[in-house]
């Protein structure tokens, strides 16, 4: 096959060369409206052809090499002695993956333990390219499965207002979530 990047001959997707060259992660950080920490590893249009593939068979594969170069990384080097759960934000299965449970499986260490199916939303509205108000009137109305009580970090793919993340964070209670991880914010 060809690299998706250069088009040069690769066993992978995305070849190693355009992976070690193109798609290191960065970490950015902002504060959500309810004083919880976001982590970034890009910027929306570092990515915006790669993440296009998301609604596809495709999106499969490069959601997982994005995430074996940014959420693994990360787990790798977070090192705390507490113990860590993370829960992907709605990781429903669509178009045959979920990509938010393949980002919170490159989370698995030996002090972060992901977890899934533990925050669904009942509403499946898609708020892709929708404004500010359609996602504040059209909530997600998350319902959780999970009896973690403390050290959630909440994973999400791509963070726009933080809406559904303030969402998820109310659905737990702020003082239980620890921090929240997407893969994109485009802030």
């Amino acid at each position: 096959m060809r690299c998706m990047m250069c088009e040069r001959f690769s066993f992978s997707h995305i070849c190693s060369s355009c992976q070690n060259n193109f798609l290191q992660p960065s970490l950015y950080k902002r504060t959500l409206p309810n004083n919880i920490q976001l982590i970034s590893f890009y910027k929306y249009d570092e990515i915006k052809k790669l993440l296009h593939t998301k609604h596809s068979d495709l999106g499969y594969h490069i959601y997982n090499i994005l995430a074996k170069l940014s959420f693994a990384k990360f787990a790798d080097e977070f090192h705390t002695d507490e113990k860590f759960f993370s829960i992907a934000v709605d990781d429903h299965v669509r178009h045959g993956y979920s990509h938010t449970a393949i980002l919170n499986k490159h989370l698995k260490s030996y002090n972060i333990t992901p977890l899934y199916n533990q925050l669904r939303a009942q509403n499946h509205l898609t708020y892709s390219g929708k404004s500010k108000y359609f996602r504040r009137t059209n909530p997600r109305s998350f319902k959780s499965n999970t009896g973690v009580k403390e050290n959630i970090i909440l994973v999400d793919d791509i963070v726009t207002t933080g809406t559904t993340l303030n969402e998820a964070i109310e659905t737990f209670g702020k003082e239980r979530v620890s921090f929240c991880l997407s893969l994109v914010d485009l802030n």
